[in-house]
C-alpha cells in the first residue's frame, strides 16, 4: 500500500516548501505544549517539540498507510530563545537586539512512519546588518514580524536585514528541504515532479 504523507503544521511556510519540492500531502494541526522543561538545551527543546508534533500525528493517522512529517523551529540570540514577539512593541526589541549581530535558527524535522521515527537538528547562523530606529519601526508596522520566532521572516520583507547566512535558507524558512527529502526517502516516499513535453 502507498503511504501517504501528513504535514504535522499550521505554517503556510512549511507547506508552501513542502508543496515546492514536489510533495503530495493533508495537513493536520497538532495540539502540543511547548513549554520548556527545567535545564533542557535550545536543541533539545526543538527536537523534542518536533517529535511531539510527529506522534501526535501519527495517532490519528491510518496505521498503514501514513508518514508523518513534523518540524520546529527556534531563533538563539547567544543562550536566549526568541519566540513570537505577538506585537510591535516585543518586536522592536527583539529587532534592536539582533541588529548587527548573528544569531542562530535551530530547525527541528521529524518523519515517523511503520513503528519508526527519524529525527534530526539543522543549525543555521544568520547575520543581520545595523538596523535604524526608522527601518525597525516601519518594518513592524507591516504587522510581518508579529508571528514569526525572532521577529523576522527571511522569505519575506525581513529578507532585506539578512547580510549573511551560514546553512540552510529553507530551514530558517522553517523546513530544511535537503534533510527533509532525505528523511522521506526513509520512508520511500519521493517528489513527484512534472516531466517536461518531450520526455518519453
Amino acid at each position: 500500500m502507498k503511504r501517504r504523507l501528513c504535514l504535522a503544521s499550521q505554517s503556510p511556510r512549511r507547506a508552501e516548501l513542502l508543496r515546492q519540492a514536489g510533495f503530495d500531502f493533508s495537513i493536520f494541526a497538532p495540539q502540543v505544549d511547548e513549554s520548556a522543561q527545567p535545564g533542557e538545551s535550545p536543541h533539545a527543546l526543538v527536537e523534542r517539540l518536533s517529535v511531539l508534533k510527529a506522534q501526535a500525528a501519527i495517532t490519528d493517522a491510518p496505521k498503514e498507510a501514513a508518514v508523518c512529517l513534523a518540524a520546529d523551529t527556534i531563533v538563539l540570540l547567544g543562550s536566549r530563545v526568541l519566540g513570537k514577539p505577538g506585537n510591535a512593541i516585543r518586536s522592536a526589541q527583539m529587532l534592536s537586539g539582533l541588529s548587527g549581530r548573528s544569531h542562530q535558527v535551530l530547525t527541528a524535522v521529524t518523519v515517523t512512519f511503520a513503528q519508526q521515527l527519524h529525527s534530526l537538528v539543522v543549525t543555521s547562523t544568520v547575520t543581520f546588518r545595523q538596523l535604524s530606529e526608522d527601518t525597525i519601526r516601519d518594518y513592524c508596522a507591516t504587522g510581518e514580524s508579529f508571528d514569526k520566532a525572532g521577529a523576522y521572516a527571511i522569505q519575506g520583507l525581513g529578507g532585506v536585514f539578512v547580510q549573511s547566512l551560514s546553512g540552510s535558507y529553507s530551514a530558517v524558512m522553517g523546513l530544511p528541504l535537503c534533510e527533509t527529502a532525505e528523511l522521506l526517502g526513509r520512508a520511500g516516499l519521493r517528489p513527484h515532479w512534472p516531466r517536461h513535453e518531450n520526455e518519453q
